[in-house]
């Protein structure tokens, strides 16, 4: 029997007839080919002869009489007997499509037009002509999103302001955006922009340009502290003694130190709004109570001390009572260089942060005690009162040391810290309470 290689469509009107050559099918011999009966598949858009734009599908049927496909059944009754896939339907069909838009031909519409006309319409992204942005004129804070923000230099907060109201398009891929700040005004710059994306799998590329315009006010940090406000007052004080200038100028730079980080955290009101110096002391006054709780830590944990909180209403706000807070901020009685008198023992302090650390120098021991559990101890000398001395000789646990003033050679217990030779100059203190070698000060 004679192969017929002709298929028969079932065609409904205005629908669009093709012709496949169904030897280029047997030879394909596609996956599934023979596993469905029926096959209803989407195609494009296409314009009838009365210009009238409708969607269509192929109802295909696949008749083929010959001995390879399975016998004929009497009468020659139409029999489907396969699927065709999307890529042999379109590997097989000889057909173009009209764009709606222009009237070319096409074999590919985007959306429902051609490639120029889809990409001619096509905004891969917007950018208003104009943007207005607000910056600190004291400390170059940003306004942002409702709230103001140390961003970085005016470039930078350009750029954001740009990147921020920069809309690009939901369906773009692969997006890459290069944006190009430059000055014109200290109050204005023209902003240049270039996009690149994917769309449809098509490079796309697109230029914008901008001005941003830049309004200079007082942000709410600088409002207030120009106003004086604060919420917190360190009291700076020593325990039964007036801090040195040392002590002062150190309380001032942790104070300034733990500011700059709680800005940095975000904290708007992390500010000294005054300094006083006091015979007594010094008073730091600060613009949140957080801050000031920060400042006491860390003086306790550096130098030492305590502190306690006096809270006191100063008024309310959303119905809320705000307090301003006292910090009563007492550094140790001791400070390293001390030499003090405890119980008969003569101890020269090394550090007095948490704990009372030092030299008993009666026999180059360590001392080591909580604030609490010396009192009575009392200060009566300084390590900057110390003279150099010639040690003499060393015997066994004593050492024989030239006394700076009379001249005369003094017994004196050995220190465990000892570690000069006879003859060397050592550091030593002179007291009511007799001749004391000292730690660290030893001279070849």
């Amino acid at each position: 029997m004679k192969e017929d290689h002709s298929i028969i469509f079932c065609r409904f009107p205005g629908f669009l007839q093709i012709s496949i050559n169904v030897q280029e099918l047997d030879e394909q011999k596609t996956s599934g080919f023979y596993n469905s009966d029926l096959l209803s598949l989407p195609c494009s858009q296409i314009k009838n002869d009365n210009n009238i734009l409708f969607s269509y599908y192929f109802v295909v049927f696949i008749l083929h009489f010959s001995d390879r496909w399975g016998t004929p059944t009497p009468n020659y009754r139409k029999r489907p007997i396969g699927l065709i896939s999307n890529k042999l339907l379109h590997d097989s069909l000889m057909y173009s499509t009209v764009c709606p838009n222009c009237g070319k031909k096409t074999e590919k519409l985007y959306g429902t037009v051609c490639k120029d006309c889809f990409f001619n319409q096509f905004h891969l992204a917007e950018l208003p002509l104009v943007l207005h942005t607000k910056i600190c004129s004291r400390c170059s804070a940003n306004f942002d999103r409702g709230r103001w923000a140390n961003i970085g230099n005016i470039e930078d907060i350009v750029t954001r302001c740009v990147e921020d109201a920069l809309f690009v398009h939901k369906n773009a891929e692969e997006i890459e955006i290069y944006i190009e700040p430059r000055q014109l005004t200290p109050y204005m710059y023209r902003v240049n922009v270039e996009v690149d994306a994917v769309i449809m799998d098509e490079p796309i590329h697109q230029e914008l340009h901008t001005e941003v315009r830049i309004t200079r006010e007082a942000c709410d940090m600088c409002s207030r502290m120009s106003g004086g406000y604060f919420e917190g007052i360190i009291q700076i004080r020593a325990t039964n003694r007036i801090p040195t200038e040392d002590e002062k100028k150190q309380c001032i730079t942790i104070a300034k130190k733990i500011v700059s980080q709680m800005q940095k955290k975000g904290d708007r009101l992390a500010f000294i709004t005054d300094s006083i110096d006091l015979k007594e002391g010094v008073d730091l006054y600060i613009g949140s109570n957080n801050t000031s709780r920060h400042i006491c830590r860390e003086i306790v944990e550096e130098i030492g001390g305590s502190f306690s909180e006096s809270p006191s209403l100063f008024g309310q706000k959303d119905g809320k009572d705000l307090y301003r807070i006292t910090f009563s901020m007492r550094l140790p009685e001791f400070m390293p260089g001390d030499i003090i008198r405890f119980k008969d023992r003569i101890i020269e302090v090394t550090n007095s942060a948490r704990r009372i650390n030092g030299i008993d120098l009666s026999n180059g021991s360590r001392f080591n005690a909580f604030p609490d559990e010396i009192k009575g101890a009392s200060r009566f000398a300084s390590r900057s009162d110390a003279v150099k001395a010639v040690l003499v000789a060393i015997e066994d646990n004593d050492i024989m040391v030239l006394d700076p003033v009379t001249y005369k050679t003094v017994t004196i217990k050995k220190p465990l810290f000892l570690t000069a030779e006879a003859g060397a100059e050592i550091a030593v203190l002179r007291t009511e309470y007799g001749l004391f070698a000292l730690s660290g000060e030893n001279t070849e």
